[in-house]
């Protein structure tokens, strides 16, 4: 169950912080309407990681619409040949 505060129990924000965890965010309203979240560190560092990745996958999506989609035999080639290389 999430836990929704109203903005004045920042107040008291040692009580607030010590509910927020790791998956448990505390969400805070202003008015009655949600305004803010208080998540973890962990949880924030996970989720600028994954919109990193959808970035990269968009781009990548983008780019294959664009310029073509290499077959698997174009990518064990392409690999071999890195191989090869070295």
């Amino acid at each position: 169950m999430p836990n929704i505060r109203p903005i004045s129990d920042l107040r008291n924000y040692s009580e607030v912080l010590h509910d927020v965890a790791v998956g448990a965010p505390v969400f805070l309203t202003k008015n009655g309407r949600g305004r803010y979240a208080i998540v973890d560190m962990q949880d924030h560092e996970r989720m600028q990681a994954t919109i990193r990745l959808m970035n990269q996958l968009a781009k990548g999506r983008h780019s294959g619409e664009a310029e073509g989609w290499l077959t698997a035999d174009d990518l064990r080639a392409h690999f071999r040949a890195r191989a090869n290389e070295k």
